[in-house]
Formats: structure tokens, sequence, C-alpha cells
């Protein structure tokens, strides 16, 4: 015999249901031809969903898949990025930039952000993950939109990751946040729990019954399963800063779960946490800090009284003179939630400059300021308050005013414009390099 035809895309139905004859499943032998062995075709995917930490979390579970070895697709509030190269940008945290990925051909493996807008609007992009980590709920967040009115309704809706778990797969839950830990029975698959009190009831009962933890001990990671043990350094990972940025901890902790879960060695999982590091490029608006003229200067994107509140605790374990804070607000937050960051940030810093976003969300002109205002209301300790207009004047304005030994913690909005804007300022303060002298050759 002899080919007589390619066709790079036949058709199947008059082979599946001829005129005449018996159909065929030619379908299954093309199948069964491209993946040999019983193999499926899927690709791990890991979807990252929770109220604060979700972009730390989607980026260094990339890089820790990325350190096996594997061609990584990634999407985030940042953009899209395959292998390394970013192919969208903005925030593409929806079901149609993790298609996009999905059916990418360079792609051995996914680590997709999983927002509540995507969510809600379009659902999943995919019919089953291998991976679900849920970073945490706390007191929620976007209350009050899209007839998502308490923390209740935004679980239900959170938890669906968990649901589309593989019957073969595993949901990575946080189970010091009960919200979270509640979503464990409605896994199809295997759960992992992390936490930083390895003696948290819900890490000791799923421990005892010889299941999956991650859990903080005596300066390491530890990783625990029935007789087995791993544990990871956490000098050894500049994301946590030693260990001493609780939150950032927990998302290691989750990221690493997910690794573990998707059988990444665990020589690849401890050189990825020693190469993740914390800066504009590895984890754009996450905790970035700048050394300006001899003051420490803290970048984030944090948003909401949650996330104030883990980067309060991990500023107050730096050592500072004088603190100031930058912040703004998003009007499309319910007005208890905009007071609330102020109410916390009144506790722990002398100085709150308070700006005005660009976009003020439906509210009307001033409106945020004056809610932020309020929070400050006998506040602890701040006692000067300052109103500016812009957020690159108000992060001039708290730059100028910062001694040696200060610590100035800037609450951005645009990120990557806002980054830029500090880098720029950071580089101009840098003491300019001594020229180098030449010496003069001898006359022959």
């Amino acid at each position: 015999g002899g080919i007589v035809e390619v066709n790079a895309a036949p058709g199947l139905r008059m082979h599946i249901s001829p005129s005449f004859g018996k159909g065929r499943d030619v379908g299954k032998a093309v199948i069964d031809h491209m993946y040999p062995g019983g193999g499926n075709g899927r690709i791990p995917v890991i979807a990252v969903t929770g109220t604060n930490g979700k972009t730390t979390t989607v980026r260094l579970a990339a890089h820790l898949l990325k350190a096996q070895g594997l061609r990584v697709g990634m999407t985030n509030t940042d953009g899209v990025y395959v292998n390394g190269r970013q192919t969208d940008s903005g925030d593409c945290s929806g079901p149609r930039s993790a298609r996009n990925v999905l059916m990418h051909p360079d792609v051995d493996a996914a680590v997709l952000e999983t927002a509540r807008g995507g969510l809600l609007r379009e659902g999943l992009a995919f019919d089953q993950c291998e991976v679900a980590i849920v970073t945490n709920m706390g007191g929620g967040d976007h209350l009050g939109l899209n007839y998502i009115t308490t923390l209740e309704d935004l679980s239900v809706l959170k938890r669906v990751i968990v649901l589309n778990v593989a019957p073969t797969g595993t949901a990575v839950l946080n189970a010091a946040d009960p919200a979270v830990a509640a979503m464990a029975p409605h896994c199809p698959g295997r759960v992992t729990f992390f936490a930083q009190d390895g003696e948290h009831p819900v890490i000791a009962t799923h421990r005892a019954q010889g299941k999956r933890v991650v859990f903080v001990q005596r300066g390491h990671i530890v990783c625990a399963e029935a007789g087995f043990e791993k544990r990871l350094p956490l000098s050894q990972v500049p994301l946590t800063r030693g260990g001493q940025i609780g939150f950032q901890v927990e998302n290691v902790m989750a990221s690493v779960g997910a690794a573990w879960a998707v059988g990444v060695p665990w020589d690849a999982i401890q050189r990825g946490l020693t190469s993740f590091i914390s800066d504009v490029h590895g984890v754009p608006g996450r905790f970035n800090v700048f050394d300006y003229r001899g003051a420490t200067v803290i970048a984030d994107y944090g948003h909401n009284p949650d996330a104030i509140a883990a980067l309060v605790a991990a500023t107050e374990a730096m050592p500072a003179g004088r603190r100031s804070v930058v912040i703004s607000g998003a009007g499309d937050r319910r007005d208890e939630d905009i007071r609330a960051q102020t109410q916390i940030l009144g506790a722990s810093f002398d100085e709150v400059l308070l700006y005005q976003d660009a976009c003020q969300r439906g509210r009307a002109d001033g409106e945020v300021l004056g809610l932020l205002r309020d929070g400050l209301k006998g506040a602890r300790r701040t006692r000067h308050v300052q109103e500016i207009h812009g957020e690159f004047i108000a992060i001039d304005t708290a730059l100028e005013s910062l001694d040696k030994g200060d610590l100035c913690l800037i609450l951005i909005d645009q990120v990557d414009e806002a980054l830029a804007h500090i880098q720029q300022r950071v580089a101009a303060a840098r003491p300019a390099a001594p020229a180098r002298r030449t010496r003069k050759k001898a006359a022959s």
C-alpha cells in the first residue's frame, strides 16, 4: 500500500457515523497515537485564588515549576507570561487570558491567577485543575459589588476552583483561615493544609491522619506527610527576609505545597526558593524595598484592611526612626473598608500622606480622602496628616521629608508607573561614583 492523501485537518464524522457500514472511533486512534502509554494530553494546571497574596503565589509557583525545567505559562494581574516572556499586559487574571495560555503550544504547565471578577463573568477556563490554591479570605474584598455582599458569598464564589480539582489532584488551603479551611470537604481530590503554626488544630489533626501539611518550625518551612518530613530553611528564602515577613512566608508555604503536589523534586524547589527575588522585576508592587539616602522605602499594592494589617506587621519588624505612609483608597470599596485602612495605619505610623487616585471609581471628588481622614480620628500614633492630589506628587513629598533611618511605606495605585518613578528618584539620590583616574605614561 501507499499514502494517497495527507489531510492536516481531517473530518471524522464520515468515519464515526458512515452512511453505510460500521462506524469506527478514529478520534481515539488519533489521540492514542499522539499520547502513547495511556497519557491524556493534559498539562499540570495550578489555579490560585484568595483575597491577598494571589499574584506573588502565582509568580513563585511558576518559578518553582520553571526550576524543574518546565516551560510555564502564567497569568496574573500584571499580564500573561509564557516561558518567561510577557505576551500581554494589564489585569489578566480572568478566563480569557487563561485560555490563551492553555492553548499555547509551548506551555508544559500553567499557573493561573483566578480572580473574583473573571469567575463572575465567565467562570473557569478549564474543566479541572491539578492544584487549587486558596491563599486566604480574611475579611474579604470587593464586598458590595456584583451582589457579593458577605464573606460567605465570596467564599462560595472562590471555592469554585476547589470544586474543580481533579480526583487525582490537590487543594492547598490556608488552615489558619476558617473560611478557607471550610472548603476542604468540597475538594474531590486530596487536601494539603498550610499555616505558620504547626500546632494549629487543623494542621495537627490533618498531620495525625497522615495527610500533607506545611508549617513553620524553628526557622524552617516543614513539609510533612505520614512518616515523611522535609525542612526548608527560611534563611535561604529571600522573599521572606529570613522569615520576618509573615505574609510572604504564607505565600511561600502555599507555593511549596503546590509544587509538592505536582511532583517538583525537592532540590528544584530549594533552588527556586533561593533564586526568587522580591524586586520590581520578580514581584512588582509586592513589598519592593528600596534604600533612599539611608531611609527604607517600601512600595506595595496593598488595598484592603487585611493587606494593610499584614504590611503593618511586616514593617514593625523592621527598625526605623520616624515612620510615614502614603495611601489612597479604591472608590468602589465600602465606606467601612476604606476607613478601616487608615484606622490600622494610624496606630503604627507617625505621618500619613493621603492622596487622591486618578480614577475615583464612581466617588465624588474628595469623597475617598474624607473617608480616609475619618479613619484617622483618634489615631494612637499619627500626629501629622497631609492631603495631596496626585500620586507622584505624594510620593515626591514623602521622599523629600525622609531622613537617614526613617521608614516610608508607599501604597501605590498605578503600579508600573509608580515603581518607575520611585526607581528614578532612588537612582537620582545615589551619590555619583568617583571618576576613575588614569595614569599618564612616562615619556620614553
